[in-house]
């Protein structure tokens, strides 16, 4: 275990964030490679697999809430040097991880059909988004498994071993992607199914390293298979009443960029597909940040656990500095030239014209995005994730109503939809920071009692 409760802040920040933004650079490095095979398959694969591959938002925000209560538990339970209580949330956390697995393959299986039907262009992305989904199913469902132990890990200040891990998994995939997708090697394509599996099987292998490397490295808290079929409805209260907020938040995205591709339907899978590379891209870009807020997390976690929230509140303000330059920098890159990152995945003209044209106005809300990830980490640390996800969810009048209105009007363009995005999360994260300083200070109460 790594005491985050003394040392500098700004230094706990950047030492546990640079193995955990390595890890996710890798992560979406996959989804990059993916995306670079199906790319080859024409615009119908990629819209195909750029709208069914949305479902893992809503994935993300169902291991959220396994992963960001565990995160608040555990972390508040390291900072009182509590190895007894951490392990017996992990454990329970491990059983509820289980359950969500199950649960979430069969219904990756059941509403593949539909979903697609629902938001793809024309009949060939519908076919290509069915294919990738039925065969990712499985990995959908692992996801449940690594949120768990990696979020353990996390709340200790442990991250470089999981991030090997997480690496070694994405090079898995990397090697998978242009055998299955492309032939290589087989003669035998597999097209948009086979970037299902390759992501499924690297997954499932990352599932069985990191078990393996909780079992022999970890020793703050512990594995009890036996006390995972047994239920405490207590536990998982804890758990799910930090979760189930911050599940609900990334829920939204999936709302928001379900929402998106229906509206912009109507200017073809071109459109479609320009989105999808250039939201890939952008997830990309908000790697460093997300990294920064993961940091953020158990060191504001272990603080709050035993009180200092001196420490809790230079956490914040350290997490909004260092993301507000990353930010910065790469909101002048796609300002500069973004094109040349989209005709990476697309020589395609209409997707380049679509992609760049979505990264050189979304930019401008970089820098909000890494205040909004930063707010959310703390109310993650400090429990009470509701004001972040009534933040998120004002979007849904702050946008979601207004582009419906938009895309009903006559001469309706896309560039709105993107314009509007950049000021409601201007707005959003303005709400964020006054909702956190409202809660820490609502935090110190007791403490003054």
């Amino acid at each position: 275990m790594r005491d985050l409760t003394v040392g500098s802040i700004r230094k706990h920040i950047l030492v546990m964030a640079a193995p955990v933004s390595a890890g996710l650079i890798f992560s979406v490095l996959y989804v990059l490679v993916d995306l670079y095979f199906v790319a080859r398959l024409g615009p119908d694969a990629v819209a195909g697999v750029g709208a069914a591959s949305t479902i893992s938002f809503v994935v993300m925000a169902l291991t959220q809430m396994v992963g960001v209560g565990t995160v608040a538990l555990i972390s508040h339970a390291a900072g009182r040097k509590d190895r007894h209580e951490a392990t017996v949330i992990f454990n329970q956390a491990m059983s509820l991880s289980l359950t969500s697995c199950i649960v979430v393959m069969i219904a990756a299986l059941l509403i593949s059909g539909p979903y697609m039907r629902l938001v793809a262009a024309n009949d060939a992305a519908i076919a290509a988004g069915r294919a990738y989904l039925l065969w990712y199913a499985p990995g959908l469902g692992l996801q449940f498994a690594i949120a768990g132990m990696g979020s353990a890990l996390r709340a200790t200040g442990v991250v470089q071993g999981p991030m090997i891990v997480q690496v070694a998994t994405v090079l898995l995939n990397i090697a998978l992607a242009p055998v299955l997708i492309a032939g290589w090697g087989t003669g035998h394509p597999f097209g948009a199914a086979g970037a299902g599996a390759a992501s499924s099987i690297a997954i499932a292998a990352g599932v069985l390293a990191l078990t393996a490397y909780f079992i022999r490295a970890e020793k703050f808290v512990h594995f009890a298979p036996a006390e995972w079929l047994k239920v405490h409805l207590a536990t998982w209260g804890r758990l799910l009443k930090i979760g189930v907020p911050a599940g609900g938040e990334m829920g939204l995205l999936f709302v928001y960029s379900g929402i998106i591709y229906v509206v912009i339907a109507r200017f073809g899978p071109a459109a479609q597909a320009g989105f999808a590379v250039g939201s890939r891209i952008m997830q990309a870009f908000f790697l460093p940040v997300m990294a920064i807020a993961f940091a953020a997390s158990p060191i504001a976690g272990q603080n709050f656990g035993v009180r200092n929230h001196d420490r809790v509140q230079e956490t914040l303000i350290s997490a909004v500095l260092i993301s507000s330059v990353l930010m910065g920098v790469v909101t002048l890159l796609c300002q500069w030239n973004p094109q040349p990152l989209i005709r990476f995945f697309s020589r395609d003209p209409a997707v380049v014209s679509f992609g760049s044209e979505y990264l050189r106005i979304i930019s401008w809300n970089f820098i909000a995005t890494g205040i909004i990830y930063s707010c959310s980490s703390v109310f993650q640390a400090l429990g009470n994730t509701l004001p972040s996800l009534f933040s998120s969810g004002s979007r849904l009048i702050t946008f979601i109503l207004p582009v419906l209105w938009l895309a009903s009007r006559p001469g309706f363009n896309v560039e709105e939809v993107w314009y509007l995005s950049v000021a409601t999360i201007a707005l959003q994260a303005a709400t964020s920071l006054t909702l956190v300083y409202r809660e820490m200070h609502r935090s110190r109460r007791p403490a003054l009692a």
